[in-house]
């Protein structure tokens, strides 16, 4: 404990000499808030819906068409154009789906969609496994998208696609023996098109997911009031803000005090770690902002709002200039004290939602949903 409490001042003496002060946001007295509006409710669900999840899941599906035409055109003919062609494309759909990640309810969670996407974290290296095992054995039913629908969630969507384009004999892409290599890469490609088609389709259907999500009632198989809805779309943004920092950052790295696994970071292979996590925390901003959530806070408390955008902004800005190889960041003092100032800022992002947010709504006494509850 002492030597923790020692390195405290080192912490903040580093973030000071790079110009990063912790955002820190005045904190503000709560007052009893006023019963929820249920037509201001609605309002809000419905700009959430039609401005962030459907454009979301539409930009996505737009995202991975793309990188399926661009991993067969690289497949058909190998070369460095189409190769950076498709590891563009590749950045691209990570980029699309980073943003609309954070929506982890509702059809991507049914028929393990999510997964199917993107299985992280993966702390056994089951998909690694399973990946190489397909390279190695040359399995053919992994060269479709149909059938590797049907194989392991680990090795089949963007982290195995990611191995396939940057891991170990990636070079082999460029010539005959990496044939079974890039038609694989193809199938996983047409897989996450798949997927997120489906979720597309979900969302646009008119009585489907977004009428449940915009037209709380009795009838609603989902939500039967606004005050459900509502703690379903404040709930996003909390899970997705502690899934940034317990999945996304705490899997390589709790601290300096603690053990480094720079290898287990997401996208470490293709240098999109940080990239994706500002996208989580923007992801996180954007949501509260579309849906214009500060409208459900009274007025003397809507600084609130302000606090939130303060610290995600400065996350934002830090994570763009960390080093894109996870493990020069981590062995640099520099460099690791910014992931530093995102744990901390994370956490505090974590409570400026759940609890002053929350609280400022009135769903926050005796509800948590950091517990999940």
């Amino acid at each position: 404990m002492k030597n923790a409490m020692r390195k405290i001042p080192g912490l903040i003496s580093v973030l000071l000499l790079l110009g990063m002060r912790p955002a820190m946001a005045q904190d503000v007295e709560l007052m009893p808030p006023p019963p929820l509006d249920p037509v201001q409710v609605r309002g809000v669900m419905e700009k959430a819906v039609n401005g962030f999840i459907r454009p979301g899941y539409d930009h996505f599906r737009q995202s991975a068409e793309k990188l399926e035409g661009s991993m067969k055109a690289f497949c058909d003919a190998p070369s460095k154009t189409t190769d950076e062609a498709a590891k563009a494309a590749f950045a691209d759909t990570v980029s699309s789906w980073s943003t609309i990640e954070i929506v982890r309810v509702g059809p991507v969670i049914e028929h393990n969609r999510f997964e199917r996407v993107l299985y992280y974290p993966d702390k056994k290296g089951l998909g690694l496994k399973q990946v190489q095992r397909y390279l190695a054995e040359k399995d053919e039913s992994v060269t479709s998208a149909e059938s590797l629908k049907g194989k392991s969630v680990a090795a089949q969507g963007l982290g195995a696609l990611e191995f396939v384009l940057y891991g170990t004999d990636a070079g082999d892409l460029f010539d005959k023996k990496g044939d079974f290599r890039c038609r694989y890469g193809a199938a996983i490609a047409g897989n996450v098109a798949n997927v997120a088609a489906e979720l597309s389709d979900s969302w646009n259907a008119p009585n489907g997911a977004q009428k449940n999500w915009t037209q709380p009632g009795a009838d609603n198989p989902v939500f039967r009031d606004e005050r459900e809805a509502l703690v379903a779309l404040l709930g996003i943004l909390v899970h997705g803000a502690e899934a940034i920092r317990d999945q996304r950052i705490e899997t390589f790295y709790k601290g300096p005090d603690k053990a480094k696994f720079p290898r287990t970071a997401i996208y470490w292979r293709s240098g999109l770690t940080w990239k994706s996590i500002a996208a989580n925390i923007k992801a996180v901003q954007n949501l509260l902002h579309t849906a214009d959530m500060v409208e459900l806070v009274p007025s003397d408390q809507r600084s609130i709002v302000n606090s939130i955008d303060f610290i995600a902004k400065s996350m934002i800005r830090i994570a763009g200039t960390i080093d894109t190889n996870v493990e020069k960041a981590l062995d640099d003092d520099q460099q690791r004290a910014k992931v530093d100032y995102l744990l901390l800022n994370g956490k505090d992002l974590i409570y400026r939602l759940n609890d002053q947010y929350g609280g400022a709504i009135g769903l926050s006494s005796g509800f948590s949903f950091a517990d999940g509850d």
